[in-house]
């Protein structure tokens, strides 16, 4: 472990364990790498630097004592749109909002696993778009191209994590905001199944389409993580059953179907997958016929999901903000997408919630064949910073389905994805893909993934700008 980036979530906690560092080393060090990239990458919303720090000597006085919790003492951080008792949570938006009583239940229970908050990481307005931009907190960058975005929403928590500030991040994921960002910096990405790390204070989130998610580095991280954040609230309304998902991690998958699917959902905009883009996918399609699988293209009967898409995301939205304290200073998109979502919270909105047992009967139905959908995450690289914050609401349709056409239909499916890096593309910005299951199948898909890491080796490439001055740029 260096100062110059965080060591993996698994080894940071055996390490606090073992006693080779103690957790205020850890989050010093931690809190150090924060400040020397917030004027460059801007990851962070706001840093609990003093807060963490306390936090850190009472981990350290359980260690001492023998107590021993899976994340004890190792700091994580959270997007801003997850409460952290005595502090606001903006989730992107302007003004000023008050501080929050009480943790999120997903909060909580990193808290109950050991983990140190050190701070909230950035996100776009309400989560809607997918880049970290906005006039309440600037630009969040790409640490593996400045001139990029991370992606989005979650793109504070893909920085901090892909940059090294971090060792693991908490995201969320309403139309790939977990998947997207996680294959624009190079990490794993889990989009788990609906209500496996609950959403409350929400009983569920933007109508049921948008869940809390892990990003890191490799898969046994991001596993950990989603163990330790998952488990349910009383008033949840989704409560799937528990797993141990990274029990999961160096299992033998088995050889399993998998179909590739290359063909974006039905969008009433046009989006096209960049040939370079295709070739990584093709390439991880390869690697995974080499591992003893069988592949072969196949489409799930999609039809037109989207048509179900947009009353839940709207109507979710409006909700969002009926409860924000500035709305005049809302981004005029926000408030023209809420406006339709309240003229669609009545006959549209509960036609669209009946349609996913449809959905999910027409879909899943691929899944009598294949065990898992080898996909795109997004259909482009990363985009350059500014290119869509300054649209109007049709130009950023248009550019947000041009680029990210494969991640949403799994919301509303509600079932588990995760991204896994596919490589680099251009001028080096990274590219990633999707390996989507059933529901809860959460535990074959990081099986499957966890393989292919050890195959790949993606966890061993660390973005040039941040690389430590004794280390080589790889």
């Amino acid at each position: 472990m260096t100062p110059d980036r965080a060591a993996g979530l698994a080894e940071c906690a055996r390490s606090l364990a073992d006693g080779e560092v103690t957790a205020r080393e850890v989050v010093e060090r931690a809190l150090a790498r924060i400040e020397a990239t917030q004027p460059t990458l801007n990851a962070f919303r706001l840093v609990r630097a003093e807060a963490a720090l306390a936090e850190a000597d009472a981990a350290d006085k359980e260690l001492a004592a023998g107590v021993r919790r899976p994340l004890l003492g190792v700091p994580v951080a959270v997007k801003d749109d997850m409460d952290v008792a005595g502090e606001p949570t903006a989730f992107g938006c302007r003004g000023d909002f008050p501080p929050q009583a009480e943790d999120g239940e997903a909060v909580r229970r990193l808290r109950a696993a050991g983990a140190v908050v050190i701070g909230k990481t950035n996100t776009c307005e309400l989560g809607q778009w997918p880049f970290t931009e906005g006039p309440a907190f600037g630009a969040t960058r790409n640490p593996w191209h400045h001139d990029h975005t991370p992606g989005g929403s979650s793109g504070g928590s893909a920085a901090a994590v892909a940059a090294g500030l971090v060792p693991a991040a908490l995201g969320s994921d309403g139309a790939g905001s977990v998947r997207i960002p996680a294959s624009w910096t190079h990490l794993i990405g889990i989009k788990p199944q609906r209500g496996r790390i609950s959403t409350w204070p929400r009983p569920e989130s933007f109508q049921g389409i948008t869940v809390n998610g892990t990003l890191a580095r490799t898969v046994a991280d991001a596993a950990l993580l989603l163990d330790a954040a998952s488990g349910n609230h009383d008033g949840d309304l989704h409560r799937p059953p528990a797993l141990r998902v990274f029990e999961a991690v160096g299992r033998d998958p088995g050889r399993l179907r998998i179909a590739l699917s290359l063909k974006p959902p039905f969008t009433a905009l046009p989006a096209r997958l960049d040939p370079a883009v295709r070739a990584k996918v093709l390439a991880l399609a390869e690697r995974l016929a080499a591992l003893g699988h069988e592949v072969e293209e196949a489409e799930p009967r999609y039809g037109q999901i989207g048509l179900t898409f947009i009353p839940r995301a709207t109507v979710g939205l409006a909700e969002r903000v009926r409860d924000v304290p500035f709305p005049d200073l809302l981004d005029r998109r926000t408030r023209d997408a809420a406006r339709l979502g309240r003229l669609l919270g009545g006959a549209p909105l509960r036609a669209a919630r009946r349609a996913e047992a449809t959905l999910h009967r027409r879909i899943g139905a691929l899944f009598d064949t294949y065990d898992v959908i080898l996909a795109p995450t997004t259909a482009a690289p990363p985009p350059r910073i500014g290119s869509m914050v300054n649209l109007n609401g049709l130009g950023t349709d248009r550019a947000m389905i041009a680029a990210c056409p494969y991640a949403w239909p799994w919301n509303i499916l509600g079932w588990p994805g995760v991204n896994v890096p596919a490589g680099f593309v251009g001028d080096g910005l990274p590219v990633g893909a999707q390996l989507l299951g059933p529901a809860h199948s959460e535990p074959l898909l990081v099986s499957l993934a966890a393989q292919l890491e050890a195959d790949r080796r993606w966890h061993e490439e660390w973005p040039p700008h941040e690389a430590p001055a004794n280390s080589p740029a790889v």
